[in-house]
């Protein structure tokens, strides 16, 4: 079975003002923007009856309002070993409440608690064996960032293929809001 997970499809207009902060960070893997994403539960390897639940009580979400995200800057994860650059989002308390609620439903199921903390964040690249020197003049030659707005009304179930990261993403399913 391949990885699933949660996530925001990024409109591709949104996409594209993204790609813009592609290049300039030697030994960067960056991202495709048709893989461009916010990442809301990830799931995991799981079996294809774990699958089927998943999708089955992602259909129950009560979530039914179009969620309005903004994307406001760039920041990197990894701290002094940094290991991905990515774009900032935030959604006014309603992003993490949709986390939230599919958190609760994939405890629901069986599936462990997410241990790391929701950041929402579109990943721009990935990191390895990059001089944090570097990081530090990319994000400081990419200071003024234009904030990017859009209102998604649906959610969906990506599936990922063994690969070195960064895609490509399949929909499994899309779960509609509103």
């Amino acid at each position: 079975m391949p990885r699933l997970f949660t996530g925001i499809e990024i409109p591709p207009e949104i996409g594209l003002a993204l790609s813009a902060y592609r290049g300039g960070l030697p030994g960067a893997r960056w991202i495709d923007p048709e893989n461009y994403h916010i990442t809301l539960r990830f799931i995991g390897d799981i079996d294809e009856r774990m699958a089927d639940d998943v999708c089955s009580i992602l259909g129950d979400s009560r979530w039914r309002e179009p969620i309005t995200v903004t994307i406001e800057g760039l920041d990197t994860f990894g701290g002094g070993k940094p290991r991905a650059v990515f774009a900032r989002a935030t959604g006014n308390g309603e992003l993490a409440d949709l986390q939230a609620e599919q958190e609760r439903m994939m405890r629901q199921i069986g599936l462990a608690p997410e241990t790391r903390k929701f950041i929402p964040h579109v990943t721009l690249a990935r990191l390895k064996n990059v001089s944090p020197i570097d990081v530090a003049d990319y994000m400081a030659a990419r200071g003024h960032f234009a904030k990017l707005t859009f209102t998604f009304d649906r959610f969906v179930l990506y599936s990922s293929r063994a690969s070195v990261g960064g895609g490509p993403y399949v929909i499994e399913a899309a779960y509609p809001l509103g």
